[in-house]
């Protein structure tokens, strides 16, 4: 039997933005977003979840570029991303945003930033990829870590679901954290259906690092909440798109 999914040690303080709202904000503060394709924006019109990350970044001498990448995750399991330029003109001067639908236009709108070769102080801007960068460690709370296994895995539905040894072993843990990595239900009147993913990491006694990735949905007949629990990033990235596909 299922026990009930237990939601309030997931949610932030303050409510999340929707796809919707992300998307709109997104779009009111870009200078280009009338370039974009109305395909592209009527595929987001049914987006069930978004993810924002820092792709790269450059500063130097006052100068700044950013740029970011945005992917909705939509009702057929499939994804659209764009790709948000940040930078100023001018030493201290505001920030200005474009968007674009892919990699190369980014590049080429980034490539035209530059200044002369000849300026000292100032570094022609590079993508220096985030990937490359060692990213830093979870934030682990000292907290009963081996009956925060239990209970994860207790709610867990999915037949594929961590097996016993992994369990063994996470019960050891001296500490673990929780995070959202993807998605929050979208607050719509088009779809009932609520996608999210979290990652659960432990800090083990010897001290190496070991996640579970948790999906929640309600892609269920009822529409209660489901829980699934995967061993790996990319099953459960997975298990997530089968979800919306079986919704559209």
């Amino acid at each position: 039997m299922s026990v009930p999914y237990e939601t309030a040690a997931y949610e932030p303080a303050e409510s999340p933005e929707s796809p919707e709202e992300h998307l709109a904000r997104l779009l009111g503060r870009a200078l280009n977003s009338f370039e974009l394709p109305d395909e592209v924006l009527r595929r987001l019109d049914c987006a069930l979840a978004h993810d924002s990350s820092l792709h790269s970044a450059h500063h130097s001498a006052g100068l700044h570029r950013e740029t970011y990448r945005h992917t909705w995750l939509l009702a057929d399991g499939s994804a659209v991303t764009l790709w948000e330029l940040v930078h100023n003109t001018a030493p201290g001067g505001g920030a200005q945003h474009e968007v674009y639908v892919d990699e190369e236009e980014l590049h080429t709108a980034t490539s035209r930033l530059g200044l002369p070769p000849h300026t000292p102080d100032f570094e022609l801007p590079v993508l220096t990829q985030l990937s490359a960068i060692p990213e830093p460690r979870h934030v682990y709370a000292p907290e009963d870590s081996a009956d925060h296994v239990r209970r994860l895995l207790r709610r867990a539905e999915n037949t594929d679901r961590p097996d016993r040894e992994t369990a063994a072993l996470l019960a050891t843990a001296a500490g673990h954290q929780i995070t959202q990595a993807f998605g929050r239900p979208a607050r719509t009147g088009r779809t009932n259906l609520s996608l999210a993913l979290y990652e659960h990491a432990f800090l083990l006694p010897d001290g190496s690092e070991v996640s579970l990735w948790e999906v929640e949905h309600t892609a269920t007949p009822d529409g209660r909440h489901m829980c699934e629990v995967y061993t790996t990033e990319t099953a459960a990235r997975t298990a997530m798109e089968h979800r919306a596909t079986r919704q559209s």
